[in-house]
């Protein structure tokens, strides 16, 4: 198909189909007011990030928005990388051009959190390259709902519970942007089977061994039970507009106690600290963390309150969490970034 007639089949696809038009209209609302001269698209190859894949090209036609798309291989299963190459010829057919991103470091241990961590490192090295400022997710309505489940039984607090944002910043410059997060999957599919005819399918999406995928199977009992995603995504937009109280708060309170000095590290005032409520002493260090690493994903709840705890015994002197080394210095805690490398650069 040249090059012409698969723009025009494209957005005939588009118009044709009444459900597919009222999705396209519901992305480009998303996506309007976010910075648009060079955005980044995350392909996976599964029906979510084809139907983005769709979106953005049909968008791009529209409005002459330069689009990268983007797929990591990180080499975990035995046919990832005939898989990368089958998702290029897939797009190919709607000239949409794939860059294919190789992981070469083996990834052995929490298989599914290591290769997240890795794909955004690549993803961020490849729009810094491109000077891209934001990626595009396809994340969706029953991502949202499976990820506060996921927090629930690791004992999240409110920011936890409030789920993904549409937006986030993962990097001084870069910004995470999810615009389907109100999309259902199902119609994400509907999209990727009616534009492309076809995915890939990631066996590990039905592997049981997998938290996420065991919490997926409770769609059905919880329907069954009178609970559906709906009601539930209802709660989690209150808990996130709570959140959204408590961080302009905590902005506030934190100028009190927290300091960042020029070497990098950052001082806590101790007593000042424990004077907070659990919740915000949790929420002080994983925005800590999360400024020294520049990374949005905060470590386990359960380790961080143990090492709330631990701080607040005198005899505490020196602890680490998420390559981050805490240790008391009178009545200050000093924080900084811990010198050992955990993974080479890629």
């Amino acid at each position: 198909m040249s090059k012409k007639n698969s723009s025009v089949s494209l957005k005939v696809k588009f118009k044709e189909h009444k459900e597919l038009s009222k999705i396209y209209l519901k992305f480009k609302g998303q996506i309007k007011n976010i910075y648009k001269e060079r955005i980044a698209i995350a392909i996976s190859g599964g029906p979510d990030s084809l139907a983005l894949a769709a979106l953005a090209k049909n968008y791009s036609l529209e409005k002459k928005t330069k689009f990268y798309y983007v797929l990591v291989d990180h080499r975990i299963r035995k046919n990832s990388s005939k898989e990368a190459l089958k998702v290029k010829k897939i797009l190919r057919k709607f000239n949409i051009k794939l860059d294919i991103l190789i992981n070469y470091l083996k990834i052995e241990k929490n298989v599914q959190s290591t290769a997240r961590i890795i794909r955004y490192k690549l993803l961020s090295k490849f729009c810094e390259k491109k000077k891209i400022a934001t990626i595009l997710t396809a994340h969706n309505l029953e991502d949202q709902v499976e990820t506060f489940f996921i927090r629930l039984s690791r004992g999240s607090g409110l920011r936890g519970l409030s789920a993904m944002q549409s937006s986030t910043k993962i990097h001084k410059y870069l910004r995470l942007y999810r615009p389907l997060l109100e999309i259902k999957k199902r119609d994400l599919t509907k999209i990727s089977k009616k534009i492309f005819g076809e995915y890939i399918r990631d066996p590990s999406n039905r592997n049981t061994k997998y938290l996420r995928v065991k919490i997926r199977k409770l769609k059905k009992p919880l329907m069954n039970s009178g609970i559906s995603y709906d009601q539930i995504i209802k709660s989690i937009n209150n808990l996130a507009s709570s959140k959204v109280t408590l961080e302009n708060f905590m902005i506030k309170k934190s100028k009190e106690f927290i300091k960042k000095k020029k070497n990098g590290s950052i001082y806590l005032d101790l007593k000042k600290f424990n004077r907070l409520n659990e919740e915000i002493r949790i929420r002080v260090i994983n925005d800590v963390i999360r400024k020294l690493h520049n990374n949005y994903y905060n470590p386990r709840s359960k380790k961080v309150v143990n090492l709330i705890k631990n701080i607040k015994d005198r005899a505490f002197k020196k602890g680490t969490l998420s390559k981050c080394v805490f240790e008391r210095q009178k009545d200050q805690l000093s924080i900084k970034k811990e010198k050992k490398r955990y993974f080479k650069e890629i």
